[in-house]
């Protein structure tokens, strides 16, 4: 069971060929700017508490810059400003992974290019950037925005794959 309408989670578990249902939580999320591990830890805990059934899969991403935690941007001017604030810079990628009421985090790194503000336009007009940790999301029109990242890619799209082979959810 997956505790995410996450859009990209339900790709990545497809493409791993994991047979699941949807069942979206609506746990309450919880901050701590100077700690994101925390933060994507107990969220991701938390949304999966929160769905009754066996197996729950469940997830919280965040990007992390200069001590400032970017989830979900406020609307589309609050995504241009976090991607004016990542432009040029290296940011960190958190994904905390809960399974049965284990979780696991894992970060990636990922530096942007220098952003021209009709590079921000073109990128806000070509994808929903309201419903992405840190108004984006490397696997659609990522190539816009991305110089280069280390760690993994499913990370930064929001599901990392290596605690879901520790789990044995996936090959």
């Amino acid at each position: 069971m997956l505790a995410s309408g996450s859009p990209r989670r339900a790709k990545i578990l497809s493409g791993l060929g994991v047979d699941f249902e949807v069942r979206k939580s609506d746990a309450p999320e919880v901050s701590y700017p100077n700690d994101p591990e925390r933060t994507v830890r107990e969220n991701a805990l938390a949304k999966g508490a929160a769905v009754v059934g066996e197996n729950v899969l469940s997830a919280d991403t965040i990007v992390w810059f200069n001590g400032k935690i970017y989830g979900k941007p406020d609307g589309l001017e609050g995504a241009k400003t976090f991607l004016r604030e990542l432009s040029g810079n290296t940011h960190t990628v958190f994904t905390g992974v809960a399974f049965n009421g284990e979780a696991k985090v894992v970060r990636s790194d990922v530096t942007f290019k220098v952003l021209s503000d009709a590079t921000i336009e073109s990128y806000v007009s070509k994808v929903n950037p309201v419903d992405r940790a840190g108004a984006y999301d490397i696997d659609t029109f990522g190539e816009i925005l991305v110089e280069g990242y280390t760690g993994t890619y499913e990370n930064i799209m929001g599901l990392p794959v290596e605690p879901l082979k520790e789990w044995r959810i996936c090959p």
